[in-house]
């Protein structure tokens, strides 16, 4: 009775420090491969200001993301995200379709595209990514700065996180809802905030 409860508990232990390990913030310790998003432990989020007062916020819950990695020669990553227009999510249920519809017209273009083009280390983890961002149907480079969170590897896989940040003016890409005089009451600049787990593949 007592044995399979030993065995247990030294399973767990011995597989605890693997599980508890602080995260590495040296992106070369990180392997090669190809890692995919982390639906549960990620958070795609968009701010932009409301009649001057303060920043509306909401968020998208249909995404995939994945990128290539090569310790060797890290400038070569490349990322492709995708984000379902229609998935946007206000907080408020009975506006979600409506202003998928009104500011990234949801049904014409259903699908956010965003496609890196170029990555460049700043400082010791941290950096700029360039990349195309298709939406509402029109492509514009759009840069981001990135911070490397750390790669660790346990009982849940070879993982790895990012913290994104950067802006975008909706009217480039043909969102002017409640954008101009005389009903201007939500602002050009978006801001995007990106927290993102990863799994390797």
């Amino acid at each position: 009775m007592f044995r399979p409860l030993a065995a247990a508990l030294a399973l767990m232990l011995l597989t605890a420090p693997m599980a508890m390990a602080a995260p590495s913030t040296d992106p070369a310790d990180m392997p090669a491969g190809t890692y995919e998003v982390d639906k549960t432990h990620a958070s795609l989020i968009a701010r932009v200001q409301h009649m001057g007062l303060a920043a509306y916020t909401v968020r998208f819950t249909g995404f995939d993301a994945t990128y290539a990695w090569d310790p060797k020669s890290p400038q070569t990553a490349r990322v492709e995200a995708t984000l379902q227009a229609a998935s946007l999510d206000t907080g408020e249920p009975k506006f979600n379709g409506e202003f998928a519809e009104k500011f990234l017209d949801a049904k014409a273009n259903p699908t956010i595209r965003f496609i890196s083009t170029s990555i460049v280390q700043t400082s010791p983890g941290k950096g700029t990514m360039t990349g195309d961002l298709t939406l509402r149907g029109v492509t514009k480079p759009v840069t981001l700065d990135v911070t490397f969170d750390g790669y660790a590897a346990g009982m849940g896989g070879q993982r790895s996180g990012f913290s994104a940040r950067g802006v975008i003016k909706r009217s480039e890409f043909g969102s002017t809802f409640l954008l101009n005089p005389p009903m201007a009451m939500v602002g050009d600049e978006v801001e995007l905030i990106l927290e993102l787990e990863f799994v390797k593949k």
